[in-house]
């Protein structure tokens, strides 16, 4: 019994030490993964682990849980000469702010390559982040995040000869300083703006290098109204209902684009009349510079000012698109855009229909209001315009009719393709899998499939 005993204790030990028996390198990315209190803490589980992670090649400090202090005794203990990653949060007290340009100051002199600032709270708005901050050759992703609205104001211009990756979340920023910013951005292949203010004019025609944009504003969000960008090839972007415009964007090959509602408190002729009228005039000027594209998202406010202008009997641009997704539900407000994005995409190869909602649709009775505005009457404007079939008014409330009914529609606008593939959202082929069966009993060139999940935007 006691050699039975003793046997299992040192297979527990063995088991215990499975980890410490790793290669230095490899616990060090273990801890990666832990936050930083439990990474210390192993430096107490035996001599191999004391040192092991003040060389980890990656931190993530949170001055949310952690003291000044303490960040500043973990930094006094880190050893590693080069630095992978630098996760900065700042908490929401004020005592930080001395500490703040120290802490930035340290990853840069670790030659950090990913730096991800993340600062909290509106009293933040009284720190600026300092003129060194713009003089790295070792960065090569940088994530800047405020809560607030705060000023990044590049007064010397920048030096970031590395860096490829730039995202900016609610930075206040100028022309002049974004300018001095990409002008020492030589590589940059991609650039992410959200809600960030005060830039009038996007020129991104000296980025040669920058292929990924990704811009999010909405209606408080003014900037940028233009955007100048020639050698990109992926545009993302979440217009306001005050749209911008797209002044140059030649290279561009794919695009996701949808429109963001924000409800106001004013009244409705006030706003959305005129703002329904610009948004279909910036819309169909946004389709003009996609005629190449050869991969295109919309969202489903996009689409509804499209289908406003098509009811309109507006010209739409003929299009290069193959794969063309709508990530939209099934509604009698997106069917007239729809039709005609069909008819004038001859080249269309694949169709993705979303079937997904958003709590900042444009809501339904304004486009009704719009409509009557304009002295016509609903029943025509949204019924069918081959058979008077009524469409479902409400995203809702889709039936199979309607499934089946927007199958035929899409073979009936692609019969000149020689193959389609339908992608539609799982809740409309798990129920309605009978009657599309039916529906495509005599179409050998549509493949119809479930849509894989996707993000969101």
């Amino acid at each position: 019994i006691s050699q039975i005993k003793i046997a299992d204790e040192m297979l527990t030990e063995e088991a215990e030490d499975l980890i410490s028996n790793l290669p230095v390198v490899i616990r060090q990315r273990i801890l990666c993964f832990v936050p930083i209190e439990l990474a210390i803490k192993t430096s107490l589980l035996s001599k191999r682990w004391r040192h092991v992670w003040c060389d980890i090649p990656s931190l993530s400090l949170k001055a949310n849980t952690l003291t000044a202090d303490s960040i500043n005794k973990t930094l006094a203990l880190y050893t590693a000469p080069k630095m992978k990653s630098f996760h900065l949060l700042i908490s929401p007290i004020k005592k930080n702010i001395p500490y703040i340009d120290t802490w930035i100051k340290f990853a840069m002199s670790r030659n950090v390559e990913n730096l991800s600032l993340d600062v909290r709270r509106p009293y933040y708005e009284e720190y600026k982040l300092p003129d060194f901050f713009y003089n790295s050759s070792s960065f090569k992703q940088l994530n800047i995040k405020f809560t607030q609205k705060m000023v990044m104001e590049c007064r010397y211009g920048s030096s970031w000869v590395s860096l490829q990756k730039l995202l900016l979340s609610f930075c206040s920023l100028s022309d002049e300083s974004m300018a001095k910013i990409l002008s020492g951005c030589p590589i940059l292949e991609y650039l992410r703006l959200y809600h960030c203010s005060r830039l009038k004019v996007l020129d991104l025609s000296k980025s040669l290098r920058l292929r990924t944009l990704e811009v999010n504003r909405n209606l408080k969000t003014r900037g940028p109204r233009q955007i100048v960008a020639p050698h990109i090839h992926c545009l993302r972007l979440l217009d306001s209902m005050r749209s911008c415009t797209l002044v140059d964007v030649a290279s561009l090959t794919e695009a996701k684009l949808d429109i963001c509602y924000v409800p106001t408190n004013k009244p409705f002729f006030e706003f959305t009349q005129p703002g329904f009228l610009q948004l279909q005039v910036k819309v169909l000027e946004m389709l003009e510079k996609l005629q190449n594209a050869e991969k295109l998202t919309f969202g489903s406010n996009f689409i509804q000012i499209l289908s406003l202008a098509e009811i309109r009997g507006v010209y739409f641009p003929m299009l290069k698109v193959k794969s063309l997704t709508l990530d939209t539900v099934i509604s009698q407000y997106v069917i007239p855009g729809i039709q005609r994005q069909l008819q004038n995409s001859p080249d269309l190869e694949k169709l993705v229909v979303g079937g997904r909602t958003s709590s900042k649709a444009i809501p339904e009775h304004h486009l009704d209001q719009y409509l009557k505005s304009q002295s016509l009457k609903l029943d025509q404007c949204w019924r069918s315009s081959k058979d008077g079939f009524k469409w479902n008014t409400s995203c809702w409330y889709v039936q199979p009719k309607h499934v089946t009914a927007f199958v035929e529609l899409v073979l009936e606008k692609t019969e000149k393709s020689d193959k389609m593939v339908l992608l539609l959202d799982k809740r409309y082929l798990k129920s309605y899998i009978e009657d599309l069966t039916a529906t495509l009993a005599h179409n050998n060139n549509v493949i119809i499939g479930p849509l894989p999940p996707t993000s969101q935007w």
